[in-house]
């Protein structure tokens, strides 16, 4: 069913705390997911807020991401512990006509990796993020997950996961099959789960040039695991935007990101294991890319986003040798 966002917000209004809305603008979304921009008005100063909401069919059981009730929890239990997240102003109830739904404050800066890591209003900050997002980790691992309904995965069931869906898809990529062989003999021995943002990286955070990490966003792919994999994740070249010069975001170096983690009470954790995960988060994404081209060439998607995204295997392809050449 169709549902009017800005009439629905502006009905919405005094349960938040104003009057009205005002420019109510859609930022972006997919076949199930919107993001929309709105101010409120009214008894305070005009508030800059973010709607996120469901439009589509979904099934926490089966689905790698999470609800937005889900969601919602998370950045609120993130915010007890320190970690910078764009506060959640309400979890929308089946009343509020706006379907599956979560209002957050809007946080000023900016999250365009490409920008991060090249505009001029960031050169004071760069040189910190590394460290920063060390420190935040930190403190996102530490969060407490009681009655958060969150899944678990290991080294061992990522790679059991996404070689099933590369076998399916029928492709031989031979640095993709020894990336599988090596990764699948040198599985890092378990350890204790944590809190895992899921999708830290550049590109996932809102970055101020004054200050540096403003906020970390989309929390849709939360989970429990190992704490390299988040830290892994973060230095996948792919979300380095040209700069492989600089592997954590393309900002900084392991060296600053492993001691913001420890600063702030990380347990410690090897490079060597940062980086089997990195490899691991390359691979991973070289078959994202391959099933994105092969969900346009079966004709299930049109867009063109699709086909030059799946072009990018090659990229990862790339990684994994110079990662395997290098001994992990």
């Amino acid at each position: 069913m169709e549902v009017d966002i800005p009439q629905a917000l502006a009905r919405l209004a005094p349960t938040l705390g104003g009057t009205g809305v005002e420019a109510v603008q859609r930022l972006s979304g997919g076949a199930s997911m919107e993001t929309w921009a709105f101010t409120l008005t009214g008894a305070s100063d005009p508030r800059e807020m973010i709607l996120r909401r469901r439009s589509g069919p979904f099934d926490e059981a089966t689905a790698r991401s999470t609800s937005l009730a889900t969601e919602a929890a998370l950045i609120s239990a993130a915010a007890k512990v320190g970690a910078p997240v764009a506060p959640l102003v309400r979890l929308c109830e089946p009343d509020d006509g706006l379907g599956e739904a979560h209002i957050t404050a809007r946080i000023g800066g900016e999250a365009l990796g490409r920008k991060i890591v090249t505009d001029p209003r960031f050169e004071a900050v760069r040189p910190t993020l590394a460290r920063q997002c060390g420190q935040i980790l930190a403190q996102i691992h530490s969060a407490s997950a009681d009655g958060i309904p969150l899944k678990r995965s290991d080294a061992a069931e990522e790679l059991d996961r996404y070689e099933e869906v590369y076998r399916q898809s029928g492709a031989q990529r031979p640095i993709l099959e020894l990336a599988f062989q090596h990764l699948k003999k040198h599985t890092p021995p378990p350890v204790a789960d944590v809190l895992l943002h899921g999708d830290f990286r550049n590109g996932n955070l809102m970055i101020s040039p004054d200050t540096g990490v403003a906020a970390v966003l989309d929390w849709e792919l939360s989970h429990l695991g190992d704490p390299a994999e988040d830290l892994g994740w973060l230095c996948v070249n792919s979300w380095r935007f040209g700069r492989s010069d600089r592997p954590v975001g393309g900002f900084g170096d392991y060296g600053d990101l492993l001691a913001g983690y420890a600063q702030a009470g990380g347990a410690p954790v090897d490079l060597s294991r940062l980086r089997y995960w990195q490899a691991l988060g390359s691979l991973k994404w070289g078959v994202m890319c391959l099933m994105m081209y092969s969900s346009y060439a079966a004709g299930a998607e049109s867009s063109v986003e699709r086909p030059m995204i799946g072009r990018r295997v090659s990229e990862t392809e790339i990684d994994l040798v110079n990662l395997l050449e290098a001994g992990l």
